[in-house]
């Protein structure tokens, strides 16, 4: 390996984990016009058919796997985009990121062991640093960062899903498979909660960048440099998303975190990174070294 395509790897990590960044002020401003479960079906379609243009998954294997892993990935991403209505881009960037630290606590659950005590510790300085960010009243968090809260649980569940299944099967048709199952579940209960009807053209830019450059390309992007870099360097870059998040809305939103919320985001990307740095039991290894198809 050169160190051209080094630099190139990180260059691609760095332009993916902004993409996904990015995304929080994208579906901040889209669900303002349209319903969170038609967005996330409208977008995992278009992500499901740029993908399926690569690869056709094919086998029984692939589809009951990849729909397991599919129904938790449609639970992290309806569960998000539901929380950026009552929640700022930049508390749902900080907040999703903590699928990080509760990733290898269900991965032990999943192998029955007990967490490492770097684990345990990062979750409670994550913990702080959610008290913090969200200036709750005692325990009392709003209804947005709950369901936020219930997207990086669900994300967690999708990556100890993929440490079992992803290494049966190409990395393409598999997550087709995710994209797909995603995107009819969103169909369904968004035609059941939501109602039927075609996207707003006020939302069809944010569908499109979400759909075809984050969902297909920045994934893509991943897939090829965590081949060049490896995983671990790979799921700290990539943890940067939340990093970006705040820049964002930040910038386009205006959203300012005060002194105390700085600090408690502060805790919560410290927290994202000794995980990834320190976790050392296989299983989670494996769980942290695949992030959730954006």
């Amino acid at each position: 390996m050169t160190g051209s395509t080094h630099g190139r790897a990180i260059a691609a990590l760095l332009v993916a984990a902004f993409l996904f960044g990015a995304t929080f002020v994208v579906i901040k401003s889209a669900v303002e016009d349209i319903g969170p479960l038609s967005f996330v079906a409208w977008r995992f379609l278009l992500g499901t058919s740029v993908l399926a243009l690569f690869a056709i998954p094919r086998g029984r294997l692939i589809w009951r796997q990849g729909t397991l892993a599919g129904i938790a990935l449609f639970a992290g991403y309806a569960f998000q985009t539901a929380g950026l209505q009552h929640t700022t881009a930049s508390n749902s960037a900080l907040i999703t990121g903590l699928y990080v630290v509760i990733t290898p606590f269900l991965a032990a659950a999943f192998s029955k062991r007990a967490p490492s005590g770097w684990t345990v510790g990062a979750a409670a300085v994550s913990f702080v640093g959610l008290v913090l960010l969200t200036g709750t009243d005692g325990l009392r968090v709003d209804r947005g960062d709950l369901l936020t809260v219930a997207c990086a649980l669900a994300f967690a569940l999708h990556i100890v899903l993929l440490a079992r299944f992803a290494r049966h099967h190409p990395v393409v048709p598999f997550t087709t498979v995710q994209l797909a199952v995603t995107a009819v579940l969103a169909f369904v209960l968004g035609f059941a909660v939501e109602g039927p009807g075609l996207p707003p053209s006020s939302v069809w830019g944010a569908l499109l960048l979400t759909g075809l450059a984050i969902s297909a390309g920045a994934f893509l992007l991943q897939i090829w440099a965590q081949t060049v870099v490896g995983p671990t360097t790979a799921a700290v870059i990539v943890a940067t998303e939340s990093v970006f998040g705040v820049g964002t809305a930040w910038i386009v939103l205006q959203e300012r975190l005060g002194s105390t919320g700085f600090a408690g985001a502060s805790l919560m990307v410290v927290s994202v990174v000794v995980v990834i740095v320190k976790q050392r039991d296989p299983t989670a290894v494996a769980a942290e070294s695949v992030t959730p198809a954006h």
